[in-house]
C-alpha cells in the first residue's frame, strides 16, 4: 500500500499544482482588470495514520483558494467625473439591473458610465445603488438597511432652477453721514441704495432694493433745525439768545430741569445757567438723568431719551419758559416720544420683546447686551422693497463704536433679515430668503458694498454629473448651480476575504463574510471615494511569475515521483 500510496500522493500533487497554476494565470489575465483582486493558493496537507509507528501511510495534498479582496490596488486617475475609486475599507453596492428580484452584488470595480436610460455601470455592466437625497440633502429615514438603496440615475428631462433662500451682503455705511429722526426717515429720500437679484421657484430675477437711513434711532428725539453749530459758540454775542432767557427739560413727566441764558454772571436760584453750547450738552448729560445731548453730524443741537421701548411711555418734554431761547438752538418746544415701530411700516417687528433682541426679531433693534446696550449714535434704518415699490420689511440695526454690527445672533448663529412669504405677482411659489448681515459695517468715508452674494440660479440644462470625495453624485447645470442627487454607500464586512466571487469584480456576501454595513465614506471604518479615478488590479505580475515557476518545477517533481513509483512497480512484476 505504501508504494501505490506514493502513486497517489504524487497525483495529488499534480493535480494542487494545476489549481495553483490556474490560480496564477487568472491573476496574470486580469492585471489590467478595474477593480480586480487577485486569488493564491493555500496547501494543506490530509494525512493518514496508522495505528503502528513503525509503518507509513502516505497522505495527499489539497489546496484552498484564498481571495485578497482586502488588499488595496493602485489609483490611476482618469478624465471621467463619474469615475471613483475607493480608499480604504468598503465596497460599492450593485446590481445586474434595476428589474425586480436581483440581488446585491459588491465591487471596488468604479469605472462608472451613464447608460442610455441614464443610469451609471461600471465596464462590467453591473448598475450602482445610492441613498437618494431630499431637496435639503437628507438621508432617508432608514438608511441602515439596504431597501432603501435606488439605482443612481442621472437623466434630467429638463433643467434645474434654484430659488434664492438666503443671500450675504457685506456694506460699509457712511458714519459721517448726517443722523434723521426716525419718523422722517420714512418718508426721506434714503441716504444710500443698492439692489440685490434672487431668484424665484420660476427662475426669473427678482431685483431686491435696499435701502439705508441714517437716523437718531428709536428713542424720543428733538434734533435742531439750524446747522452748523459749534460747541464754543456763545448763545448771545454767537447765536443771539437773550441773556435770562429760560427753558425747561423733562424726562418721563418727572419734575423739569430749568436752564437759563447766563451772559452776566446772575442765575436765577434753581435754575442751570448755561453760556455756550457746550455747557447745555454737558449740564443735560450729568443733571438730567434719562436724557442726552449732543452735536449731530451736521452741526445741529440734539437731545433725546436715553432709553426706548420699554413698555411704559418713555418721552422727553421742552418747554420755553422765558423768552425763545429753544427756536434759536433750532428747536421747537413739545413733547418727544420713544417712537413707536409696531405701526404698519413695521408690521413684520416685535419691538416690545424684551431685550436683547435677537436678529430673528427684526425689524426691532437689535444689539448686544451690555450696559449701555446700544450705540446712541450708530443707528440706521433698512427698508428692504419689493420690484413693485412696495416695503418688504423695514427696521432698525445698531453699530458699535468699533463700527461693528451691534447684534446677537439667532438660534442658527447668523445674524440676518428673515423675508418671509414674498409674493412675486408671477404665480411662482411664496419664497423666504434670509439675508446675512454680519458684515456690515460703519465706518467714516465712503460707501462701499464690498459683496453680495446669493444661492439662487436661472434655468439651467445639465451641463455634467460627478462624484465627490465623500460619496455624492452631484448635477452641474448651465446655470452655474449643482444639485446633490444621491449619497453612496460604502459597504464593509466583518470579513471581507469571504465574500463569495460572482464575476471578476463583483462579490455576493456569505455566512463567512458576515453581514453588509451601509457606512458613509469616512465614516464607521469606511474609506474616501477618490473621484475621478480607478483601483487597478491589484495584480503583481513579478510575484505572480515567481510563483509560476515554483508551481511549475513543484508539478515536474511530483511527475517525477510518479515516474519513479512506476518504475518500482515495473521492477516488482519482473520478480519471479
Amino acid at each position: 500500500m505504501t508504494l501505490f500510496g506514493s502513486l497517489f500522493t504524487g497525483v495529488s500533487g499534480l493535480g494542487a499544482q494545476s489549481q495553483s497554476t490556474a490560480m496564477i494565470a487568472n491573476n496574470i489575465a486580469n492585471v489590467n482588470t478595474v477593480g480586480f483582486k487577485r486569488s493564491e493558493a493555500s496547501f494543506y496537507s490530509l494525512v493518514t495514520t496508522e495505528g503502528r509507528s513503525s509503518r507509513y501511510s502516505p497522505g495527499t495534498v489539497s489546496t484552498n483558494r484564498v481571495q485578497k479582496v482586502d488588499q488595496q490596488g493602485a489609483i490611476q486617475q482618469t478624465g471621467s467625473g463619474t469615475d471613483g475609486a475607493i480608499s480604504g475599507n468598503g465596497m460599492f453596492p450593485v446590481k445586474r439591473s434595476t428589474q425586480a428580484g436581483q440581488e446585491f452584488l459588491y465591487t471596488r470595480s468604479g469605472s462608472f458610465s451613464e447608460d442610455n436610460q441614464g443610469l451609471l455601470r461600471n465596464t462590467a455592466g453591473f448598475v450602482l445603488y445610492a441613498w437618494p437625497l431630499d431637496s435639503a440633502g437628507n438621508l432617508p429615514a432608514n438608511q441602515g438597511d439596504s431597501i432603501s438603496l435606488v439605482p443612481v440615475n442621472v437623466a434630467f428631462l429638463g433643467g434645474l432652477t434654484r430659488p434664492t433662500s438666503s443671500a450675504e451682503l457685506a456694506i460699509n455705511l457712511n458714519a459721517d453721514e448726517v443722523d434723521t429722526t426716525l419718523a422722517n426717515a420714512l418718508t426721506d429720500a434714503p441716504n444710500f441704495t443698492r439692489g440685490i437679484t434672487v431668484f424665484d421657484s420660476l427662475g426669473s430675477p427678482q431685483v431686491l432694493t435696499m435701502e439705508y437711513t441714517k437716523t437718531f434711532g428709536p428713542q424720543g428725539t428733538a434734533a435742531g433745525t439750524i446747522r452748523n453749530i459749534l460747541a464754543t459758540d456763545r448763545l448771545v454775542e454767537d447765536l443771539g439768545l437773550t441773556n435770562g432767557s429760560q427753558f425747561e427739560l423733562s424726562v418721563d413727566g418727572g419734575a423739569p430741569v430749568t436752564f437759563e441764558v447766563d451772559n452776566d454772571g446772575v442765575v436765577t436760584p434753581g435754575n442751570i445757567g448755561v453760556t455756550n453750547v457746550n455747557d447745555i450738552i454737558s449740564h443735560i448729560n450729568n443733571n438730567v438723568p434719562g436724557a442726552q445731548a449732543f452735536l449731530g453730524n451736521d452741526g445741529e443741537l440734539v437731545i433725546q431719551r436715553t432709553e426706548f421701548l420699554g413698555g411704559a411711555a418713555q418721552f422727553i418734554e421742552l418747554t420755553n419758559t422765558a423768552g425763545t431761547p429753544l427756536t434759536g438752538l433750532g428747536l421747537t418746544d413739545g413733547v418727544y416720544e420713544s417712537n413707536d415701530m409696531s405701526g404698519p411700516e413695521y408690521a413684520n417687528g416685535g419691538p416690545g420683546d424684551t431685550p436683547p433682541y435677537s436678529s430673528g426679531d427684526y425689524p426691532a433693534p437689535q444689539f448686544l447686551p451690555g450696559d449701555p446696550q446700544y450705540n446712541n449714535r450708530g443707528w440706521w434704518q433698512i427698508n428692504i422693497r419689493h420690484p413693485d415699490g412696495t416695503s418688504l420689511n423695514r427696521g432698525m440695526v445698531n453699530f458699535s463704536g468699533d463700527g461693528g454690527l451691534n447684534a446677537i445672533r439667532d438660534a442658527d448663529g447668523d445674524i440676518d433679515i428673515e423675508l418671509t412669504q414674498i409674493n412675486w405677482g408671477n404665480g411662482s411659489n411664496p419664497q423666504n430668503i434670509d439675508i446675512n448681515i454680519e458684515r456690515f459695517s460703519q465706518f467714516s468715508g465712503n460707501y462701499d458694498v464690498i459683496f453680495s452674494d446669493q444661492n439662487g440660479a436661472e434655468l439651467g440644462l445639465r451641463t455634467g454629473v460627478e462624484l465627490t470625495r465623500d460619496g455624492k453624485v452631484v448635477a452641474r447645470f448651465s446655470n452655474g448651480a449643482t444639485a446633490d442627487l444621491y449619497q453612496i454607500p460604502l459597504v464593509t464586512f466583518a470579513n471581507i476575504n469571504g465574500l463569495q466571487e460572482v464575476s471578476g469584480t463583483a462579490y455576493a456576501k456569505t455566512s463567512e463574510s458576515g453581514e453588509d454595513n451601509l457606512r458613509r465614506a469616512g465614516t464607521g471604518g469606511a474609506g474616501f471615494i477618490e473621484p475621478s479615478t480607478i483601483e487597478s488590479s491589484n495584480v503583481d505580475l513579478a510575484d505572480e511569475f515567481a510563483k509560476l515557476i515554483v508551481s511549475q518545477r513543484s508539478f515536474s517533481a511530483n511527475t517525477r515521483v510518479i515516474n519513479t513509483v512506476d518504475q518500482m512497480t515495473e521492477e516488482l512484476l519482473r520478480l519471479r
